[in-house]
């Protein structure tokens, strides 16, 4: 079976599992955390996979048909794709890393997960062969399903006058403590809880320098050769948090259409579907869900061509691709926002099916990588003939 025969297959066993994911959504929210169900349910599609290294047993399918599925299950559930998108997505990390990284994660368990928490406000040391850790790491989606976490931090130069080096840290569960603060109004079953470190050594091998990711020449290289993995660090990993929010605008479109065709005004009994201002709202919200689409599509093809082809990407492209991520939220905001205000009095109440939309949208868009300011600013500026302020593309 070819790749994308598989991602095909895999595409469609995402649609199968729309049904159960929305009996779980309650059982979520009251977990504060994915079910151990839906995980199981994602093992056995073969999700984790699709980004997985043959080396270890994965499909080395294009990022876009992860970004595919996390749609097709952000319709039913937005928690389960975005933990689903943003663990998925660290298989193909852990590719990046060195070989023996890799064995140690899953030389035992290939199905091992790995969560994250980027953002470097922990402490790094320097030290003999490696690196001690401490401090706290925040908002680790999907942490409590994970036996791993990567830790972003800056590491220590070796020499006085060299600037600190970004790096990722890969850490195993033994050396961090979960703390169960995640009480959240949106995307309330991602359980993106704190990672608290007290002391953790971690080795050399077990680092990803950003550097290496955006230059597109990782260790991992090294046994790993598909196309897949010359992709930008910063383009991959900014898409596994925005792309769930296609599919919550996608549920948000399809909550409407149901609704309001059936819905009739209490103040004078005409049909809603009749209504000028109700067509129009939906023909936007309709428009912003399918630009988004294809922009993103278009995006990932392109970047998947020029790693195919070995060829260099522009500056001006990361920098519009990026923005361009981040932009896609803002649409999917801007979509259900309109649908729900001309969902009338009735969407306030929590048992509106839209109020789920609503909350978890906007809980999207807190997210650092999905704010559009920067992106904005720096892809104005690069067109303007300016020098990107954002490496992280």
């Amino acid at each position: 079976m070819s790749k994308e025969q598989k991602a095909a297959e895999v595409l469609k066993r995402a649609y199968e599992l729309q049904p159960v994911l929305k009996e779980r959504v309650s059982i979520g929210d009251n977990l504060r955390r994915i079910p151990d169900e839906t995980i199981r349910d994602f093992h056995d599609a073969g999700f984790f996979r699709l980004l997985q290294p043959a080396f270890f047993g994965g499909f080395e399918a294009s990022p876009q048909a992860l970004f595919d599925v996390q749609i097709a299950i952000a319709e039913a559930c937005a928690s389960s794709a975005w933990v689903l998108g943003v663990t998925a997505v660290h298989n193909w990390q852990l590719a990046l890393f060195p070989k023996d990284a890799q064995v140690d994660v899953w030389g035992a368990n290939p199905n091992t997960l790995i969560a994250s928490s980027y953002a470097p406000t922990g402490t790094v040391e320097r030290v003999e062969d490696g690196y001690r850790l401490r401090g706290r790491w925040s908002f680790s989606s999907g942490c409590d399903h994970c036996e791993w976490v990567f830790l972003g931090g800056f590491a220590p130069p070796e020499k006085e006058g060299v600037p600190p080096d970004m790096r990722t840290f890969l850490v195993p569960k033994k050396d961090y403590v979960v703390d169960d603060n995640w009480r959240v109004s949106g995307l309330r079953a991602t359980g993106s809880k704190d990672i608290v470190v007290g002391d953790a050594f971690v080795p050399e091998y077990r680092t990803h320098r950003l550097i290496h990711g955006f230059f597109r020449n990782s260790p991992g290289n090294e046994i790993n050769g598909s196309p897949l993995y010359r992709l930008p660090f910063g383009q991959i990993f900014v898409r596994s948090v925005s792309t769930s929010a296609i599919g919550i605008a996608q549920s948000a479109l399809n909550i409407f259409r149901e609704l309001a065709a059936a819905r009739v005004a209490a103040g004078d009994g005409s049909k809603v579907a009749e209504d000028a201002a109700v067509q129009t709202v939906c023909a936007r919200a309709s428009m912003l869900v399918d630009e988004v689409k294809l922009v993103l599509h278009r995006n990932m093809a392109e970047l998947m061509a020029c790693a195919s082809a070995g060829s260099e990407l522009s500056m001006e492209t990361r920098v519009r691709f990026r923005h361009d991520s981040s932009m896609a939220v803002v649409k999917c905001v801007e979509a259900v926002d309109l649908l729900f205000t001309a969902s009338g009095g009735r969407a306030i109440f929590l048992s509106h099916p839209l109020q789920r939309c609503f909350q978890d949208i906007h809980a999207a868009r807190a997210h650092f990588a999905n704010n559009p300011d920067k992106p904005s600013r720096n892809l104005g500026g690069v067109l303007l003939g300016a020098k990107t302020a954002d490496y992280f593309i």
